[in-house]
């Protein structure tokens, strides 16, 4: 399917404004969210906070936590916080950029990720994400993500 043909799943029936931790979690069923265990432990209007702990299938051969996986977090993070407060019924954010450094491994526990806004605007934010061993607090990763709101189409 190309990204034209692409449908946006719909929010969960009767919600299409999201502000509160529950009301996110609604969006969890049957995505990359549930399958590793996120949660999200605290949004508003300027910052979101999830967590994920390091399992066997998220870690690359050498026994690390896999960047790519802290990416996911990453992404997850500032993507769930730019649907904050906006009516996904008309416009859903879609990710367009990613770059991250990872400066410290992690092997088992526990990881944070907390997504801050940098800039908002009609059609754009910007989020820088760190990552952190949520046993010791030692960055692990910095980030920045970018998301497009992308208009919805009526049925």
């Amino acid at each position: 399917m190309s990204a034209r043909e692409f449908k946006p799943r719909p929010p969960p029936a009767g919600h299409t404004v999201f502000k509160t931790v529950e009301e996110f979690r609604l969006m969890w069923p049957r995505t990359a969210l549930e399958a590793n265990a996120m949660e999200l432990v605290e949004i508003d209007a300027d910052h979101a906070t999830m967590t994920m702990p390091v399992a066997d299938s998220g870690r690359q051969p050498m026994g690390l936590l896999h960047g790519g996986m802290t990416m996911l977090l990453a992404e997850s993070v500032a993507s769930l916080h730019a649907c904050w407060g906006v009516d996904l019924s008309k416009r859903q954010p879609v990710g367009i950029e990613i770059g991250g450094s990872h400066v410290r491994a992690c092997t088992d526990g526990t990881v944070r990720a907390v997504a801050r806004v940098v800039r908002r605007s009609a059609s754009l934010i910007v989020h820088t994400v760190e990552v952190f061993d949520a046993a010791d607090g030692s960055l692990l990763t910095t980030c920045r993500v970018t998301n497009f709101y992308r208009r919805t189409k009526p049925e």
